[in-house]
Parts: C-alpha cells; sequence; structure tokens
C-alpha cells in the first residue's frame, strides 16, 4: 500500500485551526470546524479513557487547556465528555464525535498517543470508530509499537512513524532506554512498515527521513511548522507541513 495522494495535498491543521486569542483551543470543535472552513487537513490527537473509548486530547491529563485535573486513563468517556475547554462553552469529544463533525469533508491525521506500555485497546477502540467511517483517514504514532499495532489491527488504514533525531529520558520518561533507542533512525521500519513518515521541523534536513523519503518513496510531512524560516525548510525538504499560528 503506498500512501494515498491526499495526504500531502493540502497543509494539516495541528490540532486543528485553533487560535486562543480566539478563543478556539486546540483539538476542540470550533477548531475543527475552522480548519474545515479553511479546506485543510486536521491533525489531532486521541488518548485513552478509563472505560476503553478514544477521547481526542493531547495531554495525558487534564488542566492545562482544560477545566479540572487528573489523568484521562482515570476518567471514563462519560466524564471526560463533560470536561470544557478553559473559557469556552465546548467540551471534549470522542474520536467518534469527530468523525460525526467532519463527515468526510477534510483528511484526518490521527496521532495515537501512548504510555510505551504496550497497550493496544486505544488502536482497537480506533479500528472500530474507523469502520464505519468513509472519510479519509491515516493513523500515526511516535511509539513504534503503536504503529505496529496499526498495521495489524488496522491493516487497510495508511500509518506513519512521528519521529525526530534522539529521545532523551527527561522528554520521554514512560519509555525504557531500549525503546528510545528502538525509536532512533527510523531502524523499526522494516517491522513497522510506515508509508510515511512525520519528522521535526527543526531537525530537518536528517539522513534518516531522507532516506525514506528519496530511497523508498514515502511521503514526509514535518511538524510543527509556526515560522516563516520553518516553513521555508519544509518547503525545501519535506511533502507538506503540520502547521499552527498562522493561515497558509
Amino acid at each position: 500500500m503506498r500512501a494515498p495522494d491526499w495526504l500531502t495535498a493540502r497543509p494539516v491543521a495541528h490540532r486543528g485551526l485553533h487560535d486562543a486569542a480566539r478563543g478556539i483551543l486546540e483539538n476542540m470543535p470550533g477548531a475543527v470546524q475552522a480548519a474545515i472552513a479553511g479546506n485543510f487537513s486536521i491533525e489531532v490527537d486521541i488518548q485513552l479513557s478509563a472505560d476503553g473509548e478514544a477521547m481526542v486530547h493531547h495531554d495525558n491529563a487534564l488542566g492545562r487547556l482544560t477545566e479540572g485535573s487528573g489523568a484521562l486513563l482515570g476518567k471514563t468517556a462519560a466524564e471526560l465528555k463533560a470536561v470544557k475547554f478553559k473559557n469556552t462553552p465546548e467540551r471534549m469529544m470522542s474520536l467518534g464525535d469527530l468523525c460525526s463533525l467532519v463527515a468526510g469533508r477534510v483528511p484526518l491525521v490521527i496521532e495515537v498517543k501512548s504510555h510505551f506500555d504496550g497497550d493496544r485497546r486505544l488502536v482497537g477502540r480506533m479500528a472500530e470508530v474507523l469502520a464505519t467511517y468513509s472519510g479519509p483517514a491515516v493513523g500515526m504514532s511516535f511509539d513504534p509499537d503503536q504503529v505496529l499495532a496499526l498495521r495489524e489491527l488496522i491493516p487497510l488504514l495508511p500509518r506513519g512513524i512521528v519521529a525526530e533525531r534522539e529521545y532523551t529520558e527527561d522528554e520521554w520518561p514512560e519509555a525504557s532506554a531500549a525503546q528510545r533507542r528502538g525509536m532512533t533512525h527510523l531502524r523499526h521500519a522494516f517491522r513497522t512498515r510506515p508509508h510515511f513518515v512525520a519528522y521535526w521541523v527543526n531537525e530537518l534536513p536528517a539522513a534518516a527521513p531522507w532516506i525514506a523519503r528519496n530511497i523508498f518513496g514515502l511521503p514526509l510531512l514535518t511538524w510543527t511548522v509556526r515560522t516563516p524560516d520553518q516553513r521555508a525548510r519544509a518547503i525545501s525538504y519535506a511533502d507538506q507541513m503540520i502547521f499552527e499560528g498562522f493561515v497558509p
């Protein structure tokens, strides 16, 4: 399977087209609606709830952009759907809610968040939701085991690896030293078989994504593009950008 052409056909709005100054926060319904209005693809994050639901949220815990506190894994989907984004009337969505809202109008780039504990329930739930969704979508993760889960549980869904050059214990405390080593240089690629790579813009150019793109023909997305310099780097070294903070 090759990555679909639509994956690189338009810029990808990072966690939706959010703008805190206008009261539109990342991963909330308003950010999704703004991206649809701009005809951008949408990147979102999903996290697992206590009862196995896929919830649209980046952080492992509440509090940075939402009301409340505590780990998402400690709360049910019903409890999380009651959580409001700060200073807005909007509430957290499930992946099913997101699919109903987007309804295939623009592509979805869904990042599977991981605790590096081998738990594949999130990808399992993602498979159930997307089984009845006909819109364009891909899945990706930093965790090679979750990309492998995408390969095994949703083999017809295009999948990617999110990557950077190195993984420190301070930035990746949940991953073991062996897991961090296994994430470097895309060395897992013959096992996970990604269809695309999403690489940190500040570390382009780099050998591993260059090889993936130019030798193996994998499309290269780059994140997160915020500045003119980063945009120029994305144009030079990648096929498409995942952006925020401006409207391309």
